[in-house]
């Protein structure tokens, strides 16, 4: 499948400001991009750097008064979806180094919370089909309500409330796989059919020595994902970090299906 994105951010900063700015999808395996161009309205500074595990990039910029963002790109998906309920788990002896962090609790993600939870409730399963068993229990038991969150709200947070957005569907599928010793992280990305239009978030979980991923919100695929970057939780891959004060003044995200790829 062939994706075009198109993302316009409008921000104003009163003061001279430094801002992490992650919005290019990445180019990696399963994912090209194509016809790729970011415009910038005037800076002091921009620079690239690798992003978490080196999977996509970041711009620093150095702003100061109205920030004008637009970014255009063509993203040509060829990724398969594995069925993930046949997928074993892998013995924690052998994960490899790059899966080990993603085990632990983290900000949003207080895996450990969930302990005696997942314990219970996924008892009989194991590996791909417990985290299929996890996404589905946290599709039936949440309600997706934009503007039920905020900055603060954690995966058990989300748990209490049984309500959220993406990255709060994201958090608690993360928690609950890692209380299970399945390594888990969280994924920004780019997908058609979200409600409403803008960066969605979802998890990866590590079985059978790959990352795969999970959509508990049910609004997007493997097949149809463009993946921005990837972290332990939303602290990582936050779209626009500011360190200042700032005013949002207009944003908008638009994913557009160009068709499938023969």
């Amino acid at each position: 499948m062939d994706l075009q994105l198109h993302v316009q951010l409008d921000y104003w900063f009163e003061n001279p400001c430094d801002v992490l700015l992650q919005v290019e999808a990445a180019a990696i395996p399963g994912q090209a991009i194509a016809d790729a161009r970011m415009t910038v309205s005037a800076h002091e500074q921009f620079a690239k750097v690798p992003a978490q595990d080196h999977i996509g990039e970041r711009i620093w910029l150095r702003v100061a008064g109205q920030m004008l963002v637009d970014y255009r790109a063509r993203v040509t998906i060829d990724r398969i979806a594995a069925d993930l309920a046949k997928l074993p788990q892998v013995p924690l002896h052998q994960l490899p180094g790059e899966a080990v962090p993603y085990l632990m609790p983290s900000r949003y993600c207080p895996s450990s919370r969930f302990a005696d939870l997942v314990a219970t409730e996924f008892a009989n399963l194991q590996g791909g089909a417990r985290i299929v068993a996890m996404r589905d229990w946290i599709a039936d038991h949440l309600t997706y309500e934009p503007g039920a969150s905020n900055a603060d709200t954690t995966a058990v947070d989300t748990f209490v409330d049984r309500k959220g957005v993406c990255r709060d569907y994201a958090h608690l599928m993360i928690a609950f796989a890692r209380s299970a010793d399945i390594p888990a992280r969280i994924a920004s990305v780019y997908a058609p059919g979200v409600t409403p239009p803008d960066f969605h978030a979802v998890a990866e979980v590590f079985l059978d020595g790959a990352w795969h991923l999970v959509d508990a919100t049910g609004m997007a695929s493997a097949q149809d994902i463009a993946i921005i970057g990837i972290g332990r939780d939303i602290g990582d891959v936050a779209f626009l970090t500011a360190f200042g004060a700032l005013e949002m003044r207009g944003q908008s995200v638009a994913v557009t299906p160009l068709g499938t790829v023969a």
